[in-house]
């Protein structure tokens, strides 16, 4: 089986949408609805991308089986770039096939090549197969001591709405 990994290209937009609601699916969650699409696409392909778009084709296909969006994060201890995934998905009938390897070997790959200090992704706690591919394949190690946090957009709203810091009531007891 041949493998071949292209960037994002205007003729393949559909299909890339088309993958990244194939992945929305797997992981249970509501997939972007077209406003979404559009952005994803334009933040990929506008002059300045915020993201990087990698698709996966087999056997000289037409259509992508496969793909993984790229972002450029930066170390300042290490004073060095990092390369994260934010996505990496392979169709279920490709699974097993190498595709997910070749893709996360080019994640590797462009880190090292672009002088980056770390390459990072997360994975869901429940993809323990994923989590195998990871630590056994690839050697790579889980973050224990760091937790992620997240804001939503309504979050933030909310929380710039309220006109204030509550950041000195952290930490401080109510007897206080």
């Amino acid at each position: 089986m041949s493998i071949d990994l292209q960037p994002l290209t205007r003729q393949h937009v559909a299909s890339f949408c088309r993958l990244v609601v194939a992945l929305a699916e797997f992981e249970k969650l509501s997939p972007p609805d077209e406003a979404a699409q559009a952005r994803l696409v334009e933040d990929a392909l506008c002059p300045k991308p915020r993201i990087e778009v990698w698709l996966a084709f087999v056997n000289g296909d037409a259509e992508p089986c496969g793909y993984m969006i790229l972002v450029e994060t930066y170390s300042s201890f290490l004073a060095l770039p990092t390369l994260y995934l934010e996505d990496v998905f392979v169709l279920p009938e490709r699974r097993k096939g190498g595709v997910g390897s070749a893709l996360l070997k080019k994640v590797v790959s462009l880190a090292h090549e672009r002088g980056c200090g770390r390459a990072e992704w997360m994975a869901l706690d429940w993809n323990v197969n994923a989590q195998q591919v990871y630590e056994q394949r690839l050697g790579a190690k889980r973050m224990s001591e760091w937790l992620l946090y997240r804001m939503t957009r309504d979050d933030m709203t909310r929380y710039l709405a309220t006109g204030s810091d509550q950041s000195d009531t952290v930490g401080k007891s109510s007897s206080e």
